[in-house]
């Protein structure tokens, strides 16, 4: 198989509150993507992290009285721990406050303050706190009472103050043939169109520096001036990988294919100014940003006043890890708005996991177990249709590629699925019940097929549930765990099951 080095990014989330269910969407989704990713063989590297400058940090740690390094600590903690409850399988933690951040992000001002692109001015106009964003007016919602909000109901304060300016309207027109050369640069389309549309409106140049606050990375030879979140925290992706220095190491070749997956909110930060940032500084883009939707709970938008925000860690710990990574994947199309609930996550476990894949495992596999002691049987001249069921694994694959390749997750799962309801069917029409008193052999047969469609299924369902790949393929007493196609090719005949129970209970 060849080797492809890959790299996929969640958003360096931002440290002023504790994590959510839209944090845990988006770090499985890329979960999903680098363990698919590392099964087909290729060289993946997966990085999740912190973002912990700017005011609504350093606002956050004043209300607390504690100082903004000591927040950002325990939250950025609170973070790396969800990786672990979240069994995700990331390769780098990287955090703003971090040496090697710092640099990279002093390295990147440098090369455009000193290519002319970065000038020193006055900003006048509207900045929220909330996305440490600054916005055009006729971006926001204007409120009954005149003042105005962002499209997330945040609000916004007229500010003025001395500072620095990226020339992002110079980069407009390269930006927009940029996107016409590269459809897939940007996903959704309906993602990349909204993109397109707001660079056609025309760009203003961007602020990219503070003074009314002091907590974030000092601007080179001005120390009045903090770097703008933004242009500082984006820099973590390359810092991961070692991209932004003048001795690129062995690390920085994954940079050229890499996956930025985002929630759709910041988009403009990741399509518009950070292609822009990077092709002034004459920096490789990468390969693809993919926007996912936001999640609402039980039809209502997640908010603290409503106090309907959804913890993860609750979920799971009630749950179960498998069950909510699945849930979460799973119950819409990859890229568009979501709603939770907890009886659509009930029907999903009872209805997917454990009627459809739970009992086929537990009926087919305790018939091994009870008529051969465990010992998966030898096929006896095994009909063509047989055949042709458990040998078509590699053109499944090249389905699943396909799809994956556009980060079409539900796809992929909607697919394997369908794999699961073909092996019930072909289970429950051969009837082995009846097999077993009439036709030993056929019997045989419809159990050796059974198992090694089930082996399939262990093998594709590992970037979804890792932990029931692993169940289901240590019962069927599989160890090796390098790539898809070589556990596939693991011969199943005479193999001796291990202990069998339950996969999934029913939930009441």
């Amino acid at each position: 198989m060849s080797q492809i080095r890959r790299y996929f990014t969640t958003p360096i989330y931002y440290v002023n509150d504790v994590p959510h269910i839209g944090h845990a969407y988006t770090s499985i989704a890329v979960d999903f993507l680098a363990r698919f990713s590392r099964l087909s063989g290729d060289e993946t590297r997966f990085l999740t992290g912190t973002d912990e400058h700017g005011l609504k940090i350093q606002k956050a740690a004043e209300k607390l009285s504690i100082s903004s390094l000591e927040l950002c600590n325990k939250n950025s903690e609170i973070f790396r721990n969800l990786t672990k409850t979240l069994n995700l399988s990331n390769d780098d933690f990287i955090r703003t406050t971090e040496d090697r951040h710092k640099d990279g992000a002093t390295y990147l001002w440098n090369l455009l303050f000193e290519k002319g692109d970065i000038y020193l001015d006055e900003y006048t106009g509207w900045y929220s706190v909330n996305d440490e964003t600054f916005y055009n007016e006729k971006d926001l919602i204007k409120q009954n009472d005149g003042t105005f909000k962002t499209i997330t109901g945040g609000p916004v304060e007229w500010i003025k103050e001395e500072s620095y300016f990226f020339k992002l309207s110079k980069y407009q027109e390269k930006l927009l043939n940029y996107y016409n050369d590269n459809e897939d640069f940007i996903l959704p389309e309906s993602k990349r169109n909204e993109v397109i549309n707001f660079v056609n409106s025309g760009l203003k140049d961007l602020s990219v520096s503070r003074t009314s606050f002091n907590w974030g990375i000092q601007v080179p030879n001005n120390s009045d001036h903090i770097m703008y979140v933004w242009l500082d925290a984006l820099t973590c992706y390359p810092n991961s990988v070692s991209y932004l220095n003048n001795e690129q190491g062995e690390l920085s070749s994954f940079w050229s294919n890499t996956t930025h997956i985002v929630g759709k909110d910041i988009l403009r930060h990741h399509a518009v100014y950070w292609p822009a940032f990077l092709i002034a500084a004459n920096l490789e883009l990468p390969k693809r940003i993919f926007a996912h939707g936001w999640w609402t709970n039980e039809g209502n938008k997640i908010s603290k006043s409503l106090g309907n925000v959804i913890d993860p860690v609750e979920i799971i710990n009630e749950y179960g890890l498998d069950q909510f990574r699945y849930f979460l994947l799973r119950e819409v199309p990859f890229g568009n708005d979501g709603d939770f609930s907890i009886r659509s996550l009930k029907n999903r476990i009872n209805a997917d996991l454990a009627n459809d894949l739970g009992n086929l495992c537990q009926r087919s596999l305790t018939m091994i177990e009870k008529s051969y002691d465990s010992i998966i049987p030898e096929p006896i001249n095994l009909p063509d249709e047989y055949n042709y069921m458990i040998n078509n694994f590699t053109d499944r694959l090249i389905i699943l590629n396909k799809m994956i390749s556009l980060q079409d997750i539900t796809g992929y799962i909607k697919n394997v699925w369908e794999l699961i309801s073909e092996a019930n069917k072909f289970f429950n029409d051969k009837k082995p019940w009846d097999l077993k008193k009439n036709d030993e052999n056929q019997y045989k047969n419809v159990l050796f097929v059974t198992a090694n469609l089930i082996k399939q299924i262990g093998i594709l369902i590992y970037p979804v549930m890792p932990d029931t790949s692993e169940r289901i393929l240590q019962i069927l007493n599989i160890k090796e765990e390098n790539n898809f196609q070589s556990i596939n090719d693991i011969a199943l005949s005479g193999t001796k099951l291990n202990e069998i129970s339950p996969l999934f209970p029913r939930i009441e």
